[in-house]
């Protein structure tokens, strides 16, 4: 992989100086923006993603929304993973920014096709570059725990990022000769959550309400595929295990929820190695391996059923096969992370130095469709955005906010 200058490390943002163009979208996480910096970057030709999260929200979704933040601020120098402008906080909200995405995210893109799936070439270079993300993450004690289609979006480069960390969460760094969960200590569980019980095997877990995404780049008016979250909750007590040893929080997206995670025995970074192989699948087949008529049936099916391949095998159906194996221990990329799923015979010939130097993506945003408008930048979205600033009253002007230069280093960033 190519070597690239880290951006600057954040600092405060200078919320007199931004302005909102548009409402990307609203969800259980908060409010995000595109917005611009007025004075740094009048004409909006590098625009940015703004988050923001009130503090009169739930205890659990504020204390998120400060873990990605953390998250964010310690990845740096990586191509398909986002990077911290800055962020701002004060007795009301809690704001951050990072680099904005113009070509969406790979569900609606799939759904851009004559037939909802991509083609196996297509798979191969997505799956290479969410690999590699992944493969950073872990690096740095990091599990995803969110992996979706929705939260892989498209850089104006074509290459994909990952966004929304906050549902990882941190764990020990894997040890490639040894075969023991790494995971996390126990995480606080908010006391107002309500719990459920599911009958049978099944452990007590919290579903959150689901974001709708606002953010629509399709012209046919397509919308995001609703997707249920599942919020942290612990189960066990601190003592019940050594610190660092295991997670056992049930978080994710249902259809894309690790066995383990469902039975509640701790899980460590492999969950996110299934995650991949549910991914694999719907962007062959356009639907995920296990989707049941309810939420029960979607956990049965996980825990007892078994993905349901067409036509011969090849090398992609073993790829998923293998990321799909129930039993984490025996999963790829459980003994020595992602160095055993590029072994695999599905990337056989690819050369993973390179993926940052393809200038020429499988899908690029048109710049047309991705350009603002002077009207759009003129005006800006006064609606939703003043809601939230016209009542902060900053002490003094923070010295820091988001350059062109500086903005223009994730547009630019795989472009040789």
């Amino acid at each position: 992989m190519a070597t690239y200058t880290a951006p600057p490390p954040p600092e405060l943002l200078d919320l007199d100086n931004l302005q909102a163009i548009k409402l990307l979208g609203k969800g259980a996480m908060g409010t995000v923006f595109l917005v611009h910096h007025k004075s740094n970057d009048p004409l909006a030709r590098c625009p940015f993603a703004l988050k923001v999260v009130e503090k009169s929200s739930l205890r659990h979704t504020y204390g998120r929304a400060g873990h990605e933040i953390s998250v964010l601020s310690r990845l740096h120098n990586h191509p398909f993973l986002p990077y911290l402008f800055g962020s701002f906080e004060n007795h009301e909200i809690i704001c951050w920014a990072i680099p904005f995405c113009p070509g969406g995210d790979l569900n609606v893109l799939r759904y851009s096709q004559n037939d909802r799936v991509f083609s196996p070439a297509v798979i191969r270079f997505y799956l290479a570059e969410i690999i590699c993300a992944l493969e950073q993450l872990h690096r740095q004690g990091i599990v995803y725990r969110d992996l979706k289609p929705e939260n892989i979006l498209v850089q104006q480069s074509g290459h994909v990022m990952l966004t929304d960390f906050d549902l990882s969460t941190d764990l020990a760094p894997r040890k490639p000769d040894n075969l023991e969960y790494y995971t996390s200590p126990e995480e606080n569980s908010p006391a107002n959550l309500k719990y459920t019980h599911l009958a049978g095997k099944f452990t007590r877990f919290i579903i959150s309400k689901s974001g709708k995404h606002a953010f629509n780049n399709n012209k046919t008016g397509l919308k995001k595929v609703k997707s249920s979250r599942v919020s942290p909750v612990s189960r066990k007590k601190p003592d019940d295990f050594p610190a660092n040893e295991r997670s056992n929080s049930f978080v994710g997206t249902e259809e894309y929820v690790a066995p383990e995670i469902i039975r509640g025995a701790g899980h460590e970074f492999a969950v996110d190695w299934w995650a991949l192989g549910v991914l694999g699948y719907e962007m062959l087949y356009g639907t995920t391996p296990f989707k049941g008529k309810n939420r029960k049936t979607t956990f049965q099916k996980i825990l007892l059923g078994q993905p349901e391949f067409f036509g011969k095998p090849n090398p992609l159906t073993d790829l998923i096969r293998k990321l799909l194996e129930k039993e984490p221990t025996r999963r790829l990329g459980y003994r020595r992370g992602a160095c055993e799923i590029k072994e695999h015979e599905f990337f056989r010939g690819l050369n993973w130095n390179l993926l940052t130097e393809v200038v020429r993506p499988p899908f690029l945003p048109l710049r047309d469709e991705t350009s603002l408008t002077q009207e759009q930048v003129k005006h800006g979205t006064e609606i939703n955005f003043k809601e939230y600033f016209h009542k902060l009253k900053l002490a003094s002007s923070p010295t820091w906010s988001p350059s062109l230069d500086e903005c223009q280093h994730n547009v630019s960033l795989m472009e040789f």
